[in-house]
C-alpha cells in the first residue's frame, strides 16, 4: 500500500496524477529516520501540503456536488 512506501505514492502521483492522503504523508514522515533538522524541514513542507490539500478539496466539493445532482436528473 502506498501510503507505507514513499517510492510506491511517487509512481502513483507520476502516473495517476493522485495525491497521497495527509495521513499517509504524515505516517511516510513519521517512519523515515530523519535527522531533526531533515524532520522539521519536511514538516514545514508537510504543513504546506496539508494546507493545499485542504484547499483543493473545498475547490472541487462543489463540483462534485452539482455532478452528482446533474445524474440523479
Amino acid at each position: 500500500m502506498y501510503h507505507y512506501d514513499p517510492q510506491t505514492a511517487l509512481e502513483e502521483l507520476s502516473e495517476d496524477a493522485m495525491l497521497p492522503h495527509p495521513v499517509h504523508v504524515r505516517d511516510m514522515i513519521v517512519r523515515s529516520r530523519l535527522k531533526p533538522d531533515q524532520a522539521m524541514e519536511l514538516n514545514r513542507k508537510f504543513q504546506d501540503y496539508l494546507h493545499a490539500f485542504g484547499d483543493a478539496q473545498a475547490t472541487v466539493k462543489p463540483i462534485l456536488e452539482q455532478l452528482a445532482k446533474a445524474e440523479r436528473k
